[in-house]
């Protein structure tokens, strides 16, 4: 658990740090594309992707082949709801991603189906579909380098961003 917090924590520094790179240079909108964060005495703002990540969590992860959410996911996603409950103004991106293996078409069709089982699900939780989009990355994004089942796990995943 302590790991998994420390790794939070570290995305969230890392999140915070690439924002301005990647704004410069025009990318499109994904977990490295939302604006610091952290007032001037390095507190978190609240309703920001940053304490998103720190005080919720961000992603949930999907077991191989399948999008079906796990009950560690749908406490994240519980999490997320009630989060998003405290900050009706802020909008939301579901990203869902696919680990290496498989094809280009297969792997966005599956993160598709990742992606709007997490957006029916915080929907499902009363999360207003007027503030939530989400789009399928398939395999084109990963977060873990790797051919072993380590990488592939992390790359599993749903990512909620904020957006606004």
């Amino acid at each position: 658990m302590l790991k998994k917090l420390l790794l939070l924590i570290a995305a969230g520094f890392f999140l915070a740090s690439c924002a301005a790179t990647n704004t410069e240079t025009g990318g499109d909108v994904d977990s490295t594309s939302s604006a610091s964060s952290s007032s001037s005495d390095g507190s978190i703002t609240a309703g920001t992707q940053e304490d998103l990540i720190v005080n919720v969590g961000d992603r949930v992860f999907f077991e191989f082949d399948s999008s079906e959410l796990t009950v560690d996911a749908q406490a994240t996603l519980d999490a997320q709801a009630a989060w998003l409950s405290q900050y009706p103004d802020t909008d939301i991106t579901i990203e869902g991603h696919c680990d290496e293996r498989g094809t280009r078409e297969y792997n966005l069709a599956l993160g598709d189906k990742r992606a709007f089982a997490v957006y029916s699900y915080l929907a499902q939780a009363g999360v207003d579909t007027n503030r939530m989009d989400y789009v399928s990355w398939g395999k084109e994004r990963p977060e873990v380098i790797g051919s072993e089942e380590t990488a592939y796990s992390q790359n599993r995943r749903g990512v909620t961003i904020v957006t606004n």
